[in-house]
């Protein structure tokens, strides 16, 4: 028996342009002469110009928008598609960068498009567009080169004697990059002026200040120009915040209704800490309570003491009394004045929250209520016998032995011409001097304080002590031996490129 291989063979014509045997289609025509004939990509455009702004190094969307876009990026591939006339006539099938030098002020596209030509029949077709990257100025930035150009301005301000709460803001917008919109900032005398391109951007900046600080603002508005026949008008707005008068160590004799409100706490508390609300805290019962911002504008009232009327006591003895709430242990203690050693023997036993961190022949800070005379309506309603003698408040380090050492670390500040706080100036005064070195202290001595900001590695190491010194230091006290320094695994590493500046805060350079 024989098998016949029976084949099925596909019917073919003839190209009718040139003559090559191709599947039948409706054009009768093969791919290359389809390609000859017809351009899917006529149209559409191959060569156009897309501004950018190397100030803000941001993009032009057409009419006005600007958009941040890295190079190569997804954002950019959008914004070079947009850009593109006649793709709503053809179906988009891929799109890429095809690279190129960063230099070379070109970006190339790789497209691939279809499109039906016939009835049923679908022409593939790959192409290149190049963009020619053309630079310019955006609003924004001519704004910023020009002097006293801005649309917002945000107002912060605290009534204190002091700027230790503005040296540690500007530690925290630096961080969190809150600056970068601004187009100037101004120091004054109570604060400072932050002044923006923009409404948007100075509302933002405005609550993240909120959420770092109990505050109260208001807004008003001044109007640049009119245009009746449009019933438009152009505005600059001034955010004028204030932030609560009250910062960390701060002695506050609490308001009788006020207590009620936080649980009854004690006449004389501490201020331990200052995030969006107030955290207060008694040294002789360890109750803490939060107060927000709009309970204490409700019912207003000021500090009774400053860390600038701080009084050095020696610790005598120190005795445990059984509470502990997180880091504080309530303790009764003997003091007596530094001041008063060779004169007197007068002796003080106060309670205090600082069980865990003070022992015998420590020196500590603490506020004097037996000799002090308040200036205070709240302080009067209370009956002097009734409360404690000291407030002990942190444990005291020797200032001479700090004086002998570099510190290891710095901090970075705003460029902008008188920026919050950079290397303060003597000319401004000793009080801002001794101010920004207190909040040197406060970050060496405090790891939750200093846990919210960067500090940086510094070139300079610690000094190491002269010959003969050594026996002078052994003069004072044993808690001088222990001064808290940062370790190095907390310090950053200093970034050039970061558009800040970077400048040494060791020792005595401040």
């Amino acid at each position: 028996m024989e098998y016949i291989n029976v084949t099925n063979t596909q019917q073919r014509i003839l190209c009718c342009n040139c003559g090559v045997a191709i599947p039948p289609n409706p054009a009768n025509m093969c791919v290359d002469c389809i390609r000859n004939e017809i351009d899917i990509t006529e149209g559409i455009s191959k060569q156009l110009v897309i501004q950018f702004c190397s100030s803000c190094e941001r993009y032009l969307q057409p009419p006005n928008h600007w958009v941040a876009a890295d190079l190569e990026s997804r954002e950019l591939l959008s914004l070079c598609l947009k850009r593109m006339k006649g793709m709503n006539k053809v179906r988009l099938v891929d799109a890429g960068f095809i690279w190129t030098e960063p230099h070379s002020k070109r970006l190339k596209v790789k497209l691939t498009i279809q499109k039906e030509v016939h009835a049923g029949m679908i022409l593939q077709q790959v192409f290149v567009v190049d963009f020619v990257v053309a630079g310019m100025m955006c609003e924004d930035c001519h704004r910023v080169e020009a002097k006293d150009m801005w649309r917002a301005c945000v107002q912060v301000r605290q009534k204190v004697p002091h700027k230790r709460t503005f040296f540690y803001l500007e530690q925290l917008i630096i961080k969190h990059q809150q600056h970068r919109y601004t187009t100037n900032i101004k120091e004054t005398p109570d604060g400072i002026d932050f002044f923006f391109a923009n409404k948007t951007h100075a509302s933002k900046f405005h609550d993240f200040v909120a959420s770092v600080c109990p505050t109260r603002y208001k807004v008003s508005e001044e109007v640049i120009s009119i245009d009746v026949h449009a019933h438009t008008a152009n505005y600059k707005y001034t955010y004028s915040v204030e932030m609560v008068p009250i910062c960390r160590d701060d002695l506050i004799c609490l308001p009788r209704s006020l207590r009620a409100h936080l649980g009854n706490m004690g006449p004389l508390v501490l201020c331990s800490k200052i995030g969006n609300s107030v955290h207060l805290v008694d040294p002789n019962t360890l109750q803490i309570a939060e107060m927000s911002a709009a309970s204490y504008w409700r019912s207003p009232f000021t500090t009774l003491c400053n860390i600038k009327s701080l009084t050095e006591y020696i610790v005598l003895d120190v005795e445990p009394l059984g509470p502990v709430r997180g880091k504080n242990v309530l303790c009764e203690m003997e003091l007596a004045r530094k001041s008063d050693f060779g004169f007197n023997d007068t002796t003080f036993f106060v309670r205090s929250h600082l069980g865990a961190i003070l022992q015998p022949g420590d020196s500590c800070l603490g506020y004097d209520i037996a000799n002090a005379n308040f200036n205070s309506d709240h302080f009067e309603e209370y009956n002097r016998a009734e409360l404690p003698d000291v407030i002990v408040v942190k444990k005291a380090y020797s200032n001479s032995r700090r004086k002998r050492r570099n510190r290891n670390w710095k901090l970075q500040h705003i460029t902008n011409e008188t920026a919050i706080s950079g290397p303060v100036d003597k000319r401004k005064g000793p009080a801002t001097h001794e101010d920004y070195e207190q909040f040197l202290r406060d970050l060496e001595e405090d790891f939750e304080f200093r846990s919210a900001i960067n500090l940086y590695k510094s070139a300079n190491q610690p000094a190491l002590p002269v010959h003969g010194e050594e026996s002078n230091m052994d003069t004072d006290f044993d808690d001088d031996a222990e001064i808290p320094e940062i370790d190095i695994d907390e310090l950053l590493d200093d970034m050039a490129e970061m558009n800040i500046a970077d400048v040494e805060m060791a020792g005595d350079g401040v």
